[in-house]
């Protein structure tokens, strides 16, 4: 292939940028956020990012020229499964790793150390506040991909124990961690657990009723992943019983939530519009730089980073 044709849907710089390649692409940018499906039919290469309408694209869709597709994203549940198969898919695992550990940590802080909650502003307020901490305590990893292996690096210098359970086998147990065969181990043992899977139709709801019975008492949950992994009704039950003793939640389900649903004024629940991958723009270098190494090996029929695969669903 001399001149490949690229449709970009991130914006016009990014265009630019694949514009520049030595392969001399032909790139078609394409922001048509309400149908990014509608793509022209000589187009080799798609890079585009997890946009919303996704979910109201055609069931099918004949694309036969189209050879990859390169995502932003990490998760690809909200793309169509005709986009996903049939050609080689590549995410953007571990783009927003730093960041959403980042927001892990700022909310076991602010869970062990309320500094807000604390503040004095008389001489009438002025008296004892009590604070826990993080150091010798346990943090839980349901999931050890980018994300996990990020929370992990910065809770070590914290001095916590961590535990964390995968689908996958370890090939090797990273420094610091100690594996857990199931994510009820996990609960069982951790002060703070973080949820850190991928949706898949195997991981849906897994965060249920019956996982959260094994919570230790006072147990810390936190959800950066995906809002449909967790029953929101089993969690703010078992809030409301004193199983958990606070949630964080960057992620629902539905998203947003309904206006009537209780979770927005919980007491015991910290909820953000999904918005932990947020800060500053190195996502942004990180996705150019990957992007441009996934055009050099396919062009040169090399090995590609982070290839997805379909039948795991991540």
């Amino acid at each position: 292939m001399t001149q490949p044709v690229i449709v970009n849907q991130i914006d016009p710089e990014f265009g630019q940028t694949l514009s520049a390649h030595p392969s001399l692409p032909r790139v078609i940018d394409h922001f048509d956020r309400d149908r990014p499906w509608d793509l022209p039919e000589d187009a080799d290469v798609l890079v585009t990012r997890a946009f919303r309408s996704w979910l109201n694209a055609p069931e099918t869709h004949d694309l036969p020229a189209l050879k990859w597709v390169q995502t932003f994203s990490t998760g690809i549940e909200i793309y169509p499964d005709w986009l996903m198969r049939d050609r080689v898919v590549t995410n953007g695992r571990g783009l927003t790793a730093p960041q959403i550990a980042e927001y892990v940590l700022a909310a076991m802080l602010l869970v062990e150390k309320d500094i807000y909650g604390a503040r004095t502003t008389s001489l009438d307020d002025w008296g004892t506040r009590v604070f826990g901490t993080l150091e010798g305590k346990t943090l839980g990893l349901i999931g050890y991909g980018a994300i996990g292996e990020a929370v992990a690096k910065r809770a070590r210098a914290f001095d916590m124990k961590i535990l964390a359970c995968r689908r996958g086998t370890w090939r090797e147990v990273p420094e610091g961690i100690t594996p857990c065969t199931t994510p009820e181990e996990v609960m069982t043992g951790s002060d703070h657990v973080v949820i850190a899977m991928p949706l898949t139709p195997e991981t849906s709801g897994m965060v249920d009723a019956a996982l959260l019975s094994h919570a230790k008492p006072g147990l810390h949950l936190l959800n950066v992943a995906r809002g449909a992994l967790v029953d929101q009704g089993a969690l703010l039950r078992a809030l409301d019983a004193g199983q958990l003793g606070k949630a964080t939640l960057d992620v629902t389900h539905p998203e947003p939530p309904t206006a009537e649903d209780p979770i927005w004024t919980h007491p015991k629940v910290l909820l953000t519009p999904h918005e932990s991958y947020k800060g500053g723009l190195s996502e942004r270098a990180r996705f150019e730089r990957k992007t441009l190494a996934n055009l050099d090996a396919w062009l040169a029929g090399r090995p590609m980073l982070d290839v997805v695969d379909p039948t795991r669903g991540y």
